[in-house]
C-alpha cells in the first residue's frame, strides 16, 4: 500500500513538472526581448547580414532559405555577393546539422536558377560544397554529397575537369577513410561521361581498378555499381579489357553485397556489350551467379528472381533454344520455391515449440529464411510479363501456364498481390490465347484480400478490353457462354468484399471502373444488374468521393440503356431521391450529380430534365446548399442560346436577384457575389450566330444530342418492327385456322358451329343452355347449319332470301319474331313452300331500306372468341327512362350493309336512346328509324310499304 503511494506521489510530481496546458508564468527578459528586435530601416542586406552575425539559429536559417531570392534581384545582387556570401561561407563551418541541410539546397537552386555566373560559382559556392562533403556528421556529409552530384550534371567539363577530378581522384587513395572512398565511387561514376574516353582512361581508369580491388566489401560493392557509367564512357573495347576481368571477380566475390552489386551491374551494361562477348562470357557467368542463389538460398535469390526478366530479355538473342529452355525451366523454380520448405519448417518449429528446446536465434533464422523465399517468389510474379515475351505466347501453355495458376493461388497475399497487379499486361501480351487465364481472373476477383483485389479492379478496363478483342463476343447476354459471362460476375460480386474494409479510394476506383461494362454488357443486362449496384451505392456509400464516381458510372452506363421509360424511371429516381430530398447532405449531392450531367449530356437534355429542378434550391433553407448552387450558376448560363432559351435566362436572372436581395447568410452572400462577377463576363450566343461562330465549340456538344436523338429513333424502330412482328404472326395465325376451317367445311362460306361445343348436346348444363340461347331459339336450330343453294330434307320455318344486288345469301332476315318487351310485331314476307325442300325465291322483291328495320344480327357472336353457327337472333334494345344512356347490346350485333358478299363480323355498336323511344347509335353504316308510338307499334311507313307488297 506504501509503494502504491509512493508510485502515485512520484506520478503526479512527474504531471506537475511538464505543466501540460499551462502557459508559461515567465516573460521573456528585456535583454531577450533586445536580441529578438531588429530595426525595421535596416534594408535586406545589412539585416541579412546582422542577422547571420548575432541572430539565433533560426533566424540564420531564415537568411539562407531567402539567399536566392537575394541574388535574384538585380540591385542588390553584388552587395549580397560582396557582404552576405562571405557570410554564409563562415558561419557553415560550425553551424548544426539544419542549417548544412538549409544551405545544401540553397546552393543548388543558385546554380539551377542561373543567378551566379559558372565562375564566380565554381570560386565561392563549388569550393564551400567540396569542402564540405568531408563532414564528420555522415547526414550532413550526405546532403553535400548528393548536390555536388546534382551540379556535375549542371557545370561545364572544364570546370568539372578543373576543380572536382583532381579532388575526387585524392579522395580515392587508400589512405583516406572509408567514407571518402565510397564518395570518390559515387564523384567518378558521375564525371565519367562528361570526358573522352582518353581521358578516362589516362586519369580515372586506375583509380577504378583500385577501388574494384578494395578492401572493404562496401566500396567494392559502391564501385561495382558505378563500372556501368564507366563502361560507357570508355568504349565497347576497353570494357572488354579492363571492366569485365573486374566485372566477373566481383560476381564471384565472397561477399553477397558484392556479388548483387555484380549481377545489377551486368544485367546494366548488356546494351553494350556485342553478341560473341555476350554468349563467350556473360551468359556462362549469369548461369552460374543463377545455381549458386539457388544452392545457398542467401540474399542473393531475391535478387536473381528481380532480374531474371530483364536479363533474359537482354540475351534472348545469343541464346540457343537449350539455353533458352533452361531460363524457362529456372524461372519455373523459383516460382515455386519455398512452398514445400514452408511446410516444412511449419512442422520443425511446431515439434520444437512442443520439445521446449528451441533458440530464439534459430526461430529468427527461420523467419528470415522464409521471408526471403516470399519474396523470391514476389519478384518472380512481378517478372512473369517479361517471361511470357520470353519465351512467347505460343508456348505459354505448355510451358508457364501452371506456373501462373499457382503464382495466382499462392499462400501468401503478397505473391497474389504482384500477379494480380501485373495480370492485364499478361492478357495483353497473350492475346487471342487470354481466354486460358480465365478461371485464373475469377479466383483473384473471389480473392479475400483487399490488396490482390486492388491489383485486378484497378486495372479492369484493360482486362475486358483485351476479353474484347481476343473474343468473338462483343456483348454478353443471358443466352451467351464465354469468358465475359463469368469474369463480369465476379467483378460485380468483387463489391461486397471492397465495401467491407475501409479502403475508400478502392470503392472509389471499383465504381468508376464499373463504367466499362457499357462495351461488354447489352442494355437489358446493365438496367438490371449493374445499375441497381451504383444506384444502391450512391445512396449508401459513406465517402463522398464514392458517391459521385457511383453517380458518374451511373449516368455514363445510363446513355447505353434502351427503353426511354427506364431512362426516365432513372432520372426521376435521381430528382426525387436527391432534390427533394429532407436531408440537405443529399440535395448537396445533387448539385454534384448535376455537373455531371453537364459534363456527359448534351445542354438540351440538361435543360430539359434537371435545369429547373436545380434552381429550384436557391430557396433552399441550407445555407450550404445556397452557396453550392452559387458555383453551378455560371455553367448554367453557358448552356443557354437565345431567343430558345429566353425562358430560362429569365428564371435564372430571377434566382440570382433572390439571391442578391434576400440573402442573409454572410458567405452565401459573397459567393453570390462571385458568381455574378463571373457571370458578366459570359456571353450568351445567338442561335443565328452559333451556326457560323460558335461551331467548333459546340461540335461535342451536338455529337451528345446526335447519339441521344439516335437513341429514341432506334427505340421507335424496335417498337414498330415488334409490332409489325406481331401482326404478322396474328395474322398468320388468321390464315391457319381459316385455312383448317375451309377443309373442314368444304367449300361453304358460313362458319359453321365450333368443334368442341357442348351446345345442345345430353348431358350439357341447362344453365348454359339458359347462357348460350335465348328463350325462343332452341339448341337444335342452333346447331342446325344453313347452306344455300342446297336442298334440306324437311320443312324448316326460316327462309333465307337471296338478295338482288349480289349473288350471296341475304344478311336481311324475313321470319316473324315477337319482341315480347316492346311488343312489337315483324311481318316478313314468307317465301313458297314445295313438297320435301326449301326453295330459295327469286323474284323480284324490293329489299326494305336499312333504317326502316328493326336491329337483327344475322351472324350473332354470343360466345366470345368463338364462330357461331347463322342463327338470326334479334338484337334485344333496353330502353330506360334515362336520357342519353347507353343500353346494353349484346356482342357482335353490329349490322353490315345489305348486299354485301359473304358474311362479315361488325363492329360492336353503342346504342342509346332518347326520351320518344328512337334508338341512335354508333353503327358500320347509319340507322336513323322513325320513332315509334307510345304503345310500341310499328310506325305507319312500315305498315303502307306492307300494303304496298
Amino acid at each position: 500500500m506504501g509503494s502504491l503511494d509512493a508510485t502515485s506521489t512520484s506520478l503526479a510530481e512527474d504531471l506537475q513538472d511538464l505543466q501540460l496546458d499551462r502557459p508559461n508564468k515567465g516573460l521573456k527578459s528585456v535583454e531577450e526581448l533586445e536580441k529578438l528586435t531588429v530595426d525595421e530601416q535596416l534594408s535586406d542586406i545589412e539585416r541579412s547580414v546582422y542577422l547571420l552575425s548575432s541572430g539565433q539559429e533560426v533566424q540564420r536559417i531564415s537568411v539562407i532559405h531567402n539567399l536566392p531570392d537575394l541574388l535574384r534581384d538585380t540591385e542588390s545582387h553584388d552587395e549580397c555577393m560582396r557582404r552576405v556570401v562571405p557570410k554564409v561561407r563562415e558561419v557553415l563551418h560550425v553551424a548544426q546539422t539544419e542549417m548544412q541541410l538549409a544551405a545544401s539546397s540553397a546552393f543548388l537552386q543558385i546554380l539551377q536558377k542561373n543567378l551566379v555566373p559558372i565562375q564566380n560559382y565554381s570560386q565561392t559556392f563549388l569550393q564551400t560544397i567540396l569542402n564540405s562533403v568531408d563532414s564528420k556528421d555522415p547526414d550532413v556529409a550526405s546532403a553535400w554529397l548528393d548536390t555536388l552530384l546534382d551540379v556535375i550534371d549542371l557545370l561545364p567539363k572544364e570546370v568539372i575537369k578543373k576543380e572536382i577530378l583532381g579532388s575526387a581522384i585524392a579522395k580515392g587513395q587508400l589512405a583516406q577513410s572509408v567514407q571518402s572512398r565510397l564518395a570518390c565511387c559515387r564523384i567518378l561514376g558521375k564525371i565519367s561521361t562528361k570526358f573522352e574516353p582518353f581521358v578516362i582512361k589516362k586519369e580515372i581508369l586506375p583509380v577504378v581498378q583500385s577501388l574494384c580491388q578494395d578492401v572493404d566489401y562496401e566500396v567494392r560493392g559502391c564501385m561495382c555499381r558505378q563500372l556501368d557509367c564507366v563502361s560507357r564512357g570508355l568504349g565497347l573495347e576497353a570494357t572488354k579489357s579492363a571492366i569485365l576481368p573486374e566485372l566477373v571477380e566481383l560476381t564471384n566475390d565472397e561477399e553477397c553485397h558484392v556479388r548483387i552489386a555484380g549481377l545489377e551491374t551486368v544485367v546494366n551494361i548488356l546494351t553494350l556489350l556485342d553478341a560473341e562477348t555476350c554468349s563467350a562470357t556473360i551468359i556462362p557467368l549469369v548461369c552460374k551467379i543463377c545455381q549458386q542463389a539457388v544452392q545457398a538460398e542467401d540474399a542473393t535469390l531475391p535478387v536473381v528472381a528481380t532480374q531474371l526478366g530483364k536479363l533474359c530479355h537482354g540475351i534472348a538473342d545469343n541464346l540457343t533454344d537449350e539455353q533458352k529452355q533452361w531460363f524457362i525451366d529456372y524461372y519455373k523454380k523459383l516460382c515455386h520455391v519455398g512452398l514445400e520448405k514452408n511446410k516444412a519448417s511449419s512442422r520443425v518449429t511446431m515439434a520444437v515449440s512442443d520439445k521446449e528446446r528451441t533458440k530464439e536465434s534459430d526461430l529468427t533464422d527461420i523467419f528470415e529464411l522464409e521471408d526471403k523465399l516470399v519474396e523470391c517468389r514476389k519478384n518472380s510474379a512481378f517478372n512473369f510479363p517479361a517471361m511470357v515475351l520470353f519465351s512467347g505466347a505460343k508456348q505459354f501453355k505448355q510451358e508457364l501456364h501452371v506456373t501462373f495458376t499457382h503464382l495466382c493461388k499462392d499462400p501468401h497475399f503478397i505473391v497474389r498481390k504482384t500477379i494480380s497487379g501485373g495480370f492485364h499486361e499478361v492478357c495483353k501480351l497473350l492475346g487471342n490465347s487470354a481466354q486460358l487465364i480465365q478461371a485464373d481472373v475469377v479466383a483473384l476477383l473471389k480473392d479475400e484480400s483487399i490488396e490482390v483485389l486492388k491489383g485486378v479492379v484497378s486495372n479492369m478496363p484493360a482486362i475486358l478490353d483485351c476479353y474484347m478483342t481476343s473474343g468473338s463476343n462483343h456483348t454478353i447476354s443471358e443466352s451467351k457462354s464465354g469468358p465475359l459471362s463469368d469474369i463480369i460476375p465476379a467483378f460485380l460480386a468483387s463489391e461486397n468484399a471492397i465495401f467491407t474494409s475501409n479502403n475508400w479510394r478502392l470503392q472509389q476506383e471499383l465504381m468508376e471502373n464499373m463504367a466499362c461494362l457499357i462495351k461488354c454488357y447489352s442494355s437489358e443486362n446493365l438496367y438490371n444488374k449493374v445499375i441497381p449496384i451504383l444506384r444502391q451505392k450512391l445512396s449508401k456509400a459513406r465517402a463522398l468521393p464514392v458517391k459521385v464516381a457511383a453517380a458518374r458510372s451511373l449516368l455514363t452506363l445510363t446513355r447505353k440503356v434502351k427503353k426511354h421509360e427506364q431512362r426516365e424511371e432513372i432520372f426521376h429516381s435521381l430528382i426525387h431521391d436527391f432534390c427533394h430530398a429532407r436531408k440537405c447532405y443529399w440535395r448537396s449531392v445533387f448539385i454534384d450529380i448535376c455537373r455531371i450531367v453537364i459534363e456527359l449530356y448534351s445542354k438540351k437534355f440538361f435543360k430539359e430534365s434537371f435545369y429547373e429542378y436545380l434552381l429550384e434550391l436557391h430557396t433552399d433553407s441550407v445555407p450550404n446548399i445556397r452557396l453550392r448552387l452559387c458555383s453551378i450558376l455560371p455553367d448554367l448560363k453557358r448552356l443557354l442560346i437565345l431567343p430558345t432559351d429566353r425562358g430560362l435566362l429569365q428564371q435564372l436572372d430571377a434566382c440570382v436577384r433572390k439571391l442578391l436581395v434576400s440573402e442573409k447568410d454572410r458567405d452565401v452572400s459573397e459567393g453570390i457575389q462571385d458568381a455574378v462577377e463571373e457571370l458578366d463576363k459570359i456571353h450568351i450566343p445567338m442561335q443565328s450566330m452559333t451556326r457560323r461562330n460558335f461551331f467548333e465549340q459546340d461540335l461535342e456538344d451536338q455529337k451528345k444530342e446526335e447519339e441521344e436523338k439516335l437513341l429514341l429513333e432506334n427505340e421507335e424502330k424496335e417498337l414498330k418492327k415488334e409490332e409489325e412482328a406481331a401482326e404478322k404472326k396474328k395474322g398468320d395465325k388468321r390464315n391457319l385456322v381459316s385455312a383448317k376451317k375451309g377443309s373442314e367445311n368444304g367449300s361453304s362460306k358460313i362458319p359453321g358451329p365450333r368443334k368442341g361445343s357442348r351446345a345442345g348436346l345430353p348431358g350439357s348444363n341447362t344453365a348454359t343452355k339458359k347462357f348460350l340461347y335465348p328463350s325462343h331459339i332452341t339448341s337444335e336450330d342452333e346447331n342446325r347449319p344453313v347452306i344455300p343453294n342446297s336442298k334440306i330434307a324437311g320443312t324448316s320455318n326460316n327462309k333465307l332470301v337471296k338478295s338482288k344486288s349480289s349473288n350471296c345469301i341475304s344478311q336481311i332476315p324475313r321470319r316473324d319474331v315477337e319482341d315480347l318487351g316492346n311488343k312489337v310485331q315483324v311481318n316478313s314476307n314468307t317465301s313458297k313452300q314445295s313438297s320435301g325442300e326449301s326453295n330459295i325465291n327469286k323474284k323480284g322483291v324490293s329489299s326494305p331500306k336499312l333504317s326502316r328495320l328493326p336491329l337483327y344480327s344475322s351472324n350473332p357472336n354470343i360466345h366470345q372468341g368463338r364462330p357461331s353457327s347463322p342463327s338470326l337472333i334479334p338484337i334485344k334494345a333496353s330502353t330506360s327512362g334515362t336520357t342519353n344512356k347507353t343500353s346494353k347490346t349484346t356482342r357482335g350485333s353490329g349490322i353490315p350493309a345489305p348486299g354485301s358478299a359473304g358474311l362479315r363480323r361488325a363492329s360492336v355498336p353503342t346504342l342509346s336512346t332518347t326520351r320518344r323511344g328512337s334508338l341512335s347509335g354508333q353503327l358500320s353504316t347509319e340507322v336513323n328509324p322513325k320513332a315509334k308510338s307510345s304503345n310500341g307499334a310499328m310506325s305507319p311507313s312500315i305498315k303502307e310499304r306492307k300494303k304496298s307488297r
